[in-house]
């Protein structure tokens, strides 16, 4: 399903523009390090692979390949930094199960409930309730949540979502404002709908045909 090579090629155009694309943001970033394309590549292959065998992230028995998604994000493949990062892997493995108000119950749930929806919009609510407050993960919410988004429509034959110079700054500054929402109180749950067709409709317009293997027939659009 993935064009991997047009994905990784499209992320080290942005690292090389990404001190001018900061500027434009409307929150600075901090530079990501050198490894983070090639952990994110790793999260890459991992979703196309998760779509080749057919798996769904949101049954039950495949809830761990999320916290696998999250791990290659932050470790990569390396089981030396895995072993060095055991604390830190295990502490967001409690997070995930245990928080009521903001783990994967949550997510799993909010699907559930917009099952009959687009994908485009799918994936953008998924995308918001991973980073609205408290977030999914201790770390690394945005990343693995940009594999996410690309596993729910690269499994209905649309492009995955993958940073360009023409979306990056458009994505970058959508996640700030998902951070700055919080699950508790009303707010968001008044703000989901429209939050989400926005940002939906952002993904569609932003979507890259080139991330996606000549052949595959795309599925339905909004």
């Amino acid at each position: 399903m993935l064009d991997l090579a047009a994905i990784e090629a499209s992320l080290r155009v942005v690292a090389h523009a990404f001190v001018r694309l900061n500027l434009s943001l409307q929150d600075l970033r901090e530079s990501p390090d050198e490894g983070w394309i090639d952990r994110m590549m790793a999260g890459y292959a991992a979703v196309d692979d998760l779509v080749h065998r057919k798996v769904d992230l949101f049954a039950f028995g495949h809830l761990r390949d999320w916290l696998e998604l999250n791990a290659l994000v932050l470790c990569g493949t390396d089981a030396v930094v895995r072993a060095d990062a055991a604390g830190h892997l295990a502490a967001t493995e409690q997070r995930f199960y245990e928080r009521a108000d903001g783990g994967i119950r949550d997510i799993v749930e909010w699907h559930a409930l917009h099952a009959h929806e687009t994908p485009w919009r799918r994936a953008a609510g998924v995308y918001i309730r991973m980073l609205s407050t408290p977030e999914l993960f201790v770390e690394g919410n945005h990343r693995t949540g940009t594999l996410i988004m690309s596993w729910v429509l690269a499994r209905e034959g649309l492009p995955p979502i993958a940073l360009t110079l023409d979306n990056a700054k458009a994505l970058l500054d959508w996640s700030g404002v998902f951070k700055a929402r919080s699950k508790a109180g009303l707010r968001l749950r008044l703000e989901m709908p429209w939050l989400k067709n926005r940002f939906a409709a952002v993904l569609e317009q932003s979507a890259c045909p080139a991330f996606r293997r000549a052949g595959v027939r795309p599925g339905a659009a909004v």
